[in-house]
């Protein structure tokens, strides 16, 4: 065992004592965690506009501070763009996070001081509670690799600028840093495709033993190791032992994963964000991941089923049940205060509080009314799967309303194989009946003969990727859209279907 191995455990175990600590005590840690946030925020204008002052529970917050989404953000935001300072948190952000929104063009979600050094310990203590869980620490000794995006900043008015991933790469704590790879100079470069291209020129010949980034994007690199070595990813990196991924559900992707690397490697599920670090795996026996209520985030939840009524009931985490789809909403040591982060989750677990990503609120499927969420595509696509040996690339949902010759609607799954099922037609009703199985109003309308079952339109081989590359969204933290209840995406698929 090396010294830095060795020093890791040590770390690990002093680590999973004080997740133990807070964890175990977790209405306390909420309600501290909220009251040092209303404290700090009595002095920016957000609090005084929202009367801070008088903030003596939670119950006060509900009445004087609403739920936000970026839009209704946006006015604090550019002011602080602008260079004022106080105004969502003290003084100034250190980052913006540049992301892209759906409606509002380019986002920016301010990052502080504070909020940063919390994003870094979880990233750092994801691995940490592995490490004490399983004893594995030697990975430690090997290269480790995350596909991120560009580490180069800008700057506006004494604010740095860049994606969540490249701010975080100025983070790796320094004894990493010869652990890490790529270059700085790799990570710098732009183009997608020539930065993969160049990632593997760095790492084919190194001992690689832990790589992370989004399931997609890695599998791409393992795809060009793979025809460029003739070997699979695990012979190739034979001390390769550790997967990092957030961002998807992996499952999809677990049996092509295997395939390309040759054998099963340990996972660890993270979920961050341009808004926080919210939940991370800390076990390889149980699902879901701990929510970290000791991060400088306070948490509210709100049931999916309500969220767009008039006055949606709010939750704090004495309240949530296993089971129910939440959206989640955050205030936060960033300055973002009753903010809808747009993502659902599901509690799988309330000692501790676990949980699962379902979605996000705004993807969904509900052409009639059956409100199809991307767990539950996700899940009737891992059944399928291990039922019939095939392997796929990429796939996504979209509603067919009005189909040509009076046929009835239908969900229209468009799908990239890797490898097709034996029994195609077995796979597409293994993919329906799991759905129904999942959600009772679909399964109504399948009864009911308002719909018909699912049908799969097949996508070429490198179609979702060349379809990203055609939009500008190729590699980085870009994921394709699982679901959607429109067909922006499916009608950009058309011209990737493969000819059968």
């Amino acid at each position: 065992m090396s010294l830095k191995s060795f020093a890791a455990k040590i770390f690990a175990k002093r680590i999973a004592a004080k997740t133990l600590t807070w964890s175990g005590k977790p209405h306390e840690t909420q309600e501290r965690v909220f009251a040092d946030l209303i404290a700090t925020g009595r002095t920016t204008l957000f609090g005084k506009d929202h009367n801070f002052d008088e903030i003596k529970s939670y119950a006060d917050f509900l009445k004087r501070v609403p739920i936000r989404d970026y839009e209704d953000l946006k006015e604090y935001v550019e002011k602080v763009l602008n260079g004022e300072e106080n105004v969502l948190w003290p003084g100034k952000p250190a980052y913006f996070a540049k992301t892209s929104g759906t409606t509002s063009g380019a986002k920016y979600i301010p990052i502080t001081a504070e909020s940063i050094k919390y994003q870094v310990a979880a990233s750092r203590n994801a691995i940490l509670s592995y490490i004490h869980e399983t004893g594995n620490a030697d990975f430690v000794d090997g290269k480790m690799i995350f596909l991120q995006g560009s580490p180069e900043l800008q700057e506006k008015n004494g604010i740095k600028l860049g994606r969540l991933s490249g701010i975080s790469a100025h983070y790796v704590p320094r004894y990493l840093q010869k652990n890490r790879l790529p270059s700085w100079e790799t990570n710098c470069i732009a183009d997608w495709e020539t930065k993969v291209d160049a990632i593997i020129e760095e790492t084919q010949g190194q001992n690689m033993s832990v790589i992370a980034g989004i399931p997609s994007w890695v599998q791409m690199y393992f795809e060009k190791l793979n025809a460029k070595t003739g070997k699979k990813v695990g012979d190739l990196f034979k001390n390769f032992q550790l997967f990092i991924y957030g961002g998807v559900n992996y499952e999809p992707y677990r049996s092509k994963f295997e395939n390309l690397i040759g054998r099963k490697v340990d996972s660890i599920e993270l979920f961050p964000a341009s808004e926080g670090f919210f939940a991370y795996q800390d076990s390889q026996a149980d699902k879901g991941m701990l929510l970290l209520l000791d991060s400088g985030i306070f948490y509210e939840f709100v049931r999916t089923s309500e969220f767009y009524m008039e006055n949606p009931k709010r939750l704090t985490i004495k309240d949530v049940e296993i089971g129910i789809d939440y959206v989640m909403i955050i205030s936060t040591n960033a300055g973002l205060w009753a903010y809808n982060l747009g993502d659902t989750v599901r509690f799988v677990s309330l000692a501790p509080y676990k949980i699962v990503v379902s979605g996000r609120i705004k993807h969904f499927i509900s052409a009639f009314g059956e409100h199809v969420i991307a767990k539950e595509v996700e899940e009737a696509m891992k059944t399928a799967i291990e039922a019939s040996g095939a392997r796929i690339n990429e796939f996504t949902v979209a509603p067919k309303i009005n189909p040509a010759n009076n046929e009835l609607p239908y969900h229209e799954w468009f799908v990239e194989f890797e490898q097709l099922p034996g029994d195609f037609p077995k796979f597409c009703e293994l993919l329906d009946t799991s759905l129904q199985k999942q959600n009772s109003y679909y399964f109504d309308l399948i009864q009911g003969k308002v719909l018909q079952p699912l049908k799969i339109t097949r996508i070429k081989t490198g179609g979702f990727r060349s379809y990203m590359d055609s939009i500008g969204k190729l590699g980085g933290q870009n994921k394709i859209q699982r679901l959607a209840n429109d067909r922006k995406l499916a009608d950009g698929l058309n011209s990737y279907i493969k000819e059968h």
